[in-house]
């Protein structure tokens, strides 16, 4: 298959995803195409755990690995879950998600339904004390026909559309991290290539990570991985778009473990020496908090990657108003190329980092007896 048909099947695996609707504790959607698409293949086991994560085992070849890598992204975005019907064509209905209360009144809504989608436009809001934060809770959207009880709401926004080298979408946070997962997985069976590694997908990041933490508990990841959480995570200045997928050293909350990090940096540095078209970035991503911390702090060895985003969780800050979210294309492409060499890595992951481990031993041969030479002793 040639380059260009790759990038076309790619396209494809991430529109797809990105035209699904989803909301915390509402992904089945989602779940449901990651279970079909992973599901083709006989190299490739696909589990659910007792809280609706999906772990997906692709191993394939004579090649066993001590310390595996768990990719992981989330498969939720903030939204809507219809409650009920309400008197004169209104719907209440939960809201799950970090946007602030100035985005709703007045804002278009569509519901995904059984029998189709039905529009409407946001009435009134609620809201609750969360975690010390007030936040919309729920709303009143008067809507154009019937709304199942338990049907996602998204923004009243277009379907996926690639201008230029981005793509817009109602959800790029983080369905398209989890398209880039899908697209990994694609490129290591249709090459063949020797691996044996995991890809889990989380449920109901958007409300605190607790589908990552029941993971966690639960040791649907393995205790020998090490893990590497993706995100989209929000344009920052010294992290632009366009300039490669970037290995987040840590986030708002915590710096993520070092090994784990060195690690994926070990793997970006080779990879980025045999293909000159593959760029990525190393900074602190510190404009919010995600799995990684929780991974690290519930004890797994784990980092993160993750592309820039515009117009995160769909707010047009400078225009003041929701907006698709979007991401870099080629961004995206290198995030691919980068889990496929984390997940067919010819070295073993270790607990400290090897590249340094080495520099440091090298130094302290080479200068060893200059430095005790060089000491005066004391009059």
């Amino acid at each position: 298959m040639s380059p260009v048909s790759s990038t076309s099947l790619h396209r494809k695996i991430l529109t797809d995803l990105l035209s699904i609707p989803t909301a915390p504790f509402a992904e089945h959607a989602v779940i449901a195409h990651v279970r079909a698409f992973c599901g083709r293949w006989r190299h490739v086991a696909v589990s659910t755990d007792a809280v609706g994560n999906v772990l997906v085992r692709v191993r394939q070849g004579s090649r066993r690995v001590a310390r595996p890598v768990c990719i992981t992204a989330h498969l939720d975005h903030p939204g809507f879950v219809a409650d009920r019907m309400l008197p004169r064509n209104r719907v209440r209905a939960f809201w799950r998600g970090g946007v602030p209360k100035e985005y709703f009144v007045g804002v278009g809504v569509r519901f995904f339904t059984p029998e189709g989608l039905v529009r409407g436009t946001i009435r009134a809001v609620q809201t609750a004390l969360r975690s010390g934060v007030r936040r919309v809770s729920q709303a009143t959207i008067d809507v154009a026909g019937e709304v199942s009880p338990g049907s996602v709401g998204m923004w009243d926004l277009p379907d996926p559309a690639i201008r230029g080298s981005r793509i817009y979408a109602r959800a790029c946070d983080d369905l398209a991290g989890a398209a880039a997962m899908l697209c990994a997985i694609e490129e290591l069976i249709r090459r063949e290539r020797p691996c044996d590694a995991y890809f889990l997908f989380t449920r109901a990041e958007e409300v605190g990570f607790v589908g990552a933490i029941a993971a966690s508990r639960l040791r649907t990841i393995p205790r020998r991985c090490v893990v590497v959480a993706m995100e989209t995570s929000s344009e920052l200045p010294h992290a632009p778009m366009g300039q490669g997928p970037i290995l987040r050293v840590g986030d708002r909350a915590s710096t993520f473990t070092s090994a784990a990090t060195a690690y994926c940096h070990r793997v970006a540095r080779d990879l980025a020496r045999d293909d000159r078209s593959f760029r990525f970035q190393r900074r602190l991503m510190d404009g919010g908090t995600c799995e990684s911390s929780a991974y690290c702090t519930l004890g797994y060895p784990a980092t993160g990657l993750c592309v820039a985003l515009g117009n995160y969780h769909n707010i047009d800050a400078r225009r003041k108003r929701i907006a698709p979210e979007y991401v870099d294309l080629n961004d995206f492409d290198n995030v691919v190329k980068w889990f496929v060499e984390l997940a067919a890595a010819p070295y073993t992951y270790t607990d400290q980092d090897t590249l340094l481990s080495a520099q440091l031993v090298d130094l302290e041969r080479t200068y060893r007896k200059l430095l005790r030479s060089s000491v005066r002793k004391a009059c």
